[in-house]
């Protein structure tokens, strides 16, 4: 059973597309990432199921009810601005949401949640004493305090420090652990690799990736190398079979040419420095992610332009 079905959404604001002809299906107790460049319609997209925004046309139906607002006090949101009132003390707060959600008392949840997010100490401290990662600790807690059956997290790592990532992250695969579904978006693709049962890409309004990371880097087959070599990505300049190199430093990912044998890109390297690691492996979800929505795209998207209207 789906807890979002989302069906030929589209949403404009003035002359702008910001989500076009959409349709998507979440399962229930899933792990879904959102990615997409900034300006996709990632956001527009959560505030939608969230009922901030309506669609132009097209449906959204949450826990099996297409009716607007019907499940809102069984969604948690984190939204992208985070917003909380500073001169509130951080437990009242969370008390305003857990039972603005709830209609009852939260206070055992507030400080289950405060004790595992290290705040317990900070309870009777007003927001705006609190540093910004406990500040979107807070945040956090508030999106969950009710606990909400599907729980939509906009950018729930932006600014975090790794501890704090890992608390949030822990958190987040706790509640799916007790069946609650999770959306959330992110530009971090290491941790959508790593969290998501699902990832939908969004690229100029419109769906272009939507599957299990497996599914998705089989869209491309194995054509990627990952090499790790004293030379570094200059060792790699002008090797037949090459076409593309991301250098990360201490690793590149080389993307090879269709037709490339990879034995002969590896004995061209190691004829010019030495290899100490060398992998023939799928894409990763940050290298799809570029050749959708990078320079490379746009420059495609150029030449199939010039070719169109040389026809």
């Amino acid at each position: 059973m789906n807890a979002i079905e989302i069906r030929k959404v589209t949403k404009t604001f003035g002359d702008v597309v910001a989500v076009d002809n959409l349709s998507l299906d979440v399962p229930e107790g899933s792990v879904y990432g959102f990615i997409g460049p900034n300006g996709s319609g990632k956001t527009t997209t959560l505030r939608m199921i969230m009922n901030i925004f309506y669609p132009d046309s097209g449906s959204i139906k949450v826990l099996g009810d297409a009716t607007p607002g019907a499940c809102t006090d069984r969604l948690g949101y984190l939204p992208e601005e985070r917003g909380l009132y500073r001169r509130m003390k951080t437990r009242e707060i969370l008390k305003f949401y857990g039972e603005l959600k709830t209609g009852r008392r939260v206070d055992r949840e507030i400080d289950t949640w405060l004790e595992r997010m290290d705040l317990a100490a900070w309870a009777d401290k007003k927001v705006e004493a609190l540093s910004k990662g406990m500040s979107q600790k807070v945040q956090f807690i508030a999106s969950v305090v009710s606990d909400p059956d599907v729980l939509i997290l906009d950018e729930p790592f932006a600014g975090l420090d790794p501890v704090n990532t890992d608390v949030i992250r822990s958190a987040i695969l706790d509640l799916q652990d007790r069946g609650t579904t999770i959306v959330f978006s992110t530009h971090d693709m290491n941790m959508a690799e790593r969290m998501c049962d699902f990832i939908f890409m969004i690229f100029k309004g419109r769906k272009v990736l939507d599957g299990t990371l497996a599914d998705i880097q089989d869209e491309y087959g194995a054509d990627t190398l990952r090499v790790s070599c004293e030379g570094g990505a200059a060792a790699m300049r002008g090797i037949a079979g090459v076409a593309k190199v991301n250098d990360f430093g201490r690793l590149q990912e080389v993307r090879m040419a269709d037709g490339a044998d990879p034995q002969e890109i590896l004995a061209a390297i190691m004829a010019r420095t030495s290899v100490t690691s060398f992998e023939l492996t799928r894409p990763s979800l940050h290298d799809i992610f570029i050749r959708i929505a990078g320079p490379e795209a746009g420059e495609a998207e150029d030449a199939q332009d010039a070719d169109n209207s040389q026809a």
